[in-house]
């Protein structure tokens, strides 16, 4: 079986940091492409970063350039996402999936969501 989890949420203070992590399992993780997005309370979701299956490229939403770093460790068969600066607009709950077409990160295109996790930032 497919499978992604998210995990690494939590309530933090704003400017402070955190690492998300995303378990893979049931599939050959390096093949695929992985997207990390967001969804705050009553907004839709939103596209936050890629990183192709390899983990040679990667790439970001505009607006989050510079705060965000995501990576993966295909041994391990996971993905991380680093946030610093935290900013109460950051608060959301935080979802991984699939991305079949790399270039192509709206969440209509993921073919498998993970289950979230929730972080909150606190002003």
């Amino acid at each position: 079986e497919v499978q992604l989890q998210a995990s690494g949420g939590g309530l933090v203070q704003a400017g402070g940091s955190l690492s998300l992590s995303c378990a893979a399992s049931g599939f050959t993780v390096d093949d695929y492409n992985i997207g990390w997005f967001r969804q705050a309370p009553g907004k839709e979701r939103d596209f936050v970063a890629a990183i192709r299956g390899s983990g040679s490229t990667s790439y970001y939403a505009d607006s989050l350039q510079g705060r965000f770093t995501i990576s993966r460790d295909n041994t391990k068969k996971m993905l991380y996402l680093e946030i610093h600066s935290l900013k109460p607009e950051d608060t959301a709950i935080y979802y991984c999936g699939f991305l079949p077409n790399y270039n192509d990160n709206r969440p209509s295109t993921v073919v498998s969501w993970g289950q979230g996790t929730q972080v909150t930032v606190s002003s």
